[in-house]
């Protein structure tokens, strides 16, 4: 019996990066647009920029490990 090969994943963002003020501190602010559905994602962090990509490529290998 043929074996299917799993498909490649492809995640793709259009990431969008700014400096904004909070007072006397400097922030860096970020948004990722997914280019097929318009969607949009905003962060006020650099860290929760990257949480959401970790979670969003933990999701994928999971959902592959599941079709097998």
């Amino acid at each position: 019996m043929r074996q299917e090969k799993p498909k490649p994943r492809y995640l793709s963002y259009l990431l969008r990066l700014w400096e904004s003020a909070d007072g006397e501190e400097h922030l860096w602010r970020a948004s990722l647009e997914c280019p097929k559905t318009g969607d949009r994602h905003g962060f006020t962090t650099i860290e929760a920029l990257f949480d959401f990509l970790r979670q969003e490529t933990a999701e994928e290998a999971s959902e592959i490990r599941t079709e097998r």
